[in-house]
């Protein structure tokens, strides 16, 4: 089959038509998958997980429909079957996407939502699931509710680089769950993009220093919750961005190490992490999705022989939302 594999030097991809395909036999306990689209994310040939495989693939995000359900343990009962159309997060530690035919567990899965296209749900599960986590789970703030639209009532929150592919998700998300006010930073041209995904704010970083608009109105302008996408000396500034009793979290690099000696209030603390697939979340994101409430943003789909367009595309630092590998 077609697959996009890794070789020698981590960053050194070449493109084949003889890889081989998983078998029942060898994945009894995994559904085959046959690959739609997968989307690719900035860093990921740096990234040290990806390695441990013996033949690494890139792309973890996956679209695509079911071709066999798991056999094994005989008597269990599987949520999905031959012919559903799914989407999902993969396991790092495993091959990624961009090949032909793919496996996932159960628990990676959720059914693509039914009223998009498959590059647009291949742009949805990795950048998705990582803004959830962060706001949700690592921030602890109430998820979008329709039974309580004021859990989340007096709380700020910044989000950085908000017109890549994780600040996307974090600007719609925050928005949706009722955030009192989301300010969100970007390049010239996203500002419209990202005032029309929610935010109540956007800060040009190329006309505007954030700290420094900060540092005005200390109190009325300090976040409650920082979603840092850039990392070094956005993620420095940001630490003195934060209220009392804030949280710094971080998917570009761990916070810590940025932390300045002085300038901080008192209580903040920091996250750091790495994004975990989770298919009840991812379902949970799938029906904001199909409420039309929240969308993913592809930037520009490439062909899977296309591969090095598209990374050059990626590595560039300028897409707006995801770039898409199609494979089938």
């Amino acid at each position: 089959m077609r697959a996009l594999i890794r070789s020698g030097n981590p960053k050194t991809l070449s493109f084949t038509t003889d890889f081989l395909e998983p078998t029942p036999e060898e994945f009894a306990d995994h559904y085959i998958i046959r690959t739609k689209t997968t989307a690719l994310t900035r860093g990921e040939l740096t990234w040290p997980e990806p390695l441990i495989p013996q033949t690494p693939i890139p792309g973890f995000d996956l679209a695509g429909i079911i071709e066999q359900a798991p056999t094994k343990p005989a008597n269990r009962s599987n949520a999905y079957k031959p012919g559903d159309e799914v989407y999902a997060l993969s396991t790092f530690s495993w091959q990624g996407n961009a090949k032909e035919i793919t496996v996932a567990t159960e628990e990676e899965l959720a059914l693509k939502p039914k009223n998009v296209n498959w590059e647009e749900a291949a742009s949805v599960p990795l950048s998705a699931l990582s803004a959830w986590q962060a706001l949700f789970v690592h921030a602890k703030l109430q998820p979008p509710s329709p039974n309580s639209p004021s859990a989340n009532k007096g709380k700020r929150v910044l989000i950085t680089a908000a017109s890549g592919g994780v600040g996307i998700w974090g600007v719609q998300l925050a928005h949706l769950a009722g955030i009192e006010e989301v300010v969100a930073t970007c390049g010239t041209s996203n500002v419209e993009f990202v005032k029309s995904l929610g935010a109540d704010t956007v800060l040009d970083y190329r006309k505007i220093d954030v700290l420094e608009w900060v540092s005005v109105k200390r109190e009325e302008r300090g976040f409650d919750v920082i979603l840092d996408c850039i990392g070094g000396q956005t993620l420095t500034d940001v630490w003195k961005c934060a209220r009392k009793g804030g949280r710094v979290i971080s998917v570009a690099e761990p916070p810590d190490p940025k932390k300045p000696a002085d300038g901080i209030a008192e209580g903040v603390e920091s996250t750091w992490y790495i994004v975990t697939a989770n298919g009840e979340q991812l379902t949970e994101i799938t029906k904001l999705i199909e409420e039309r409430k929240v969308n993913g943003v592809v930037d520009s789909v490439y062909m899977l022989e296309e591969y090095k367009e598209a990374f050059e595309r990626l590595e560039g630092g300028h897409a707006r939302g995801k770039v898409v590998l199609k494979v089938a």
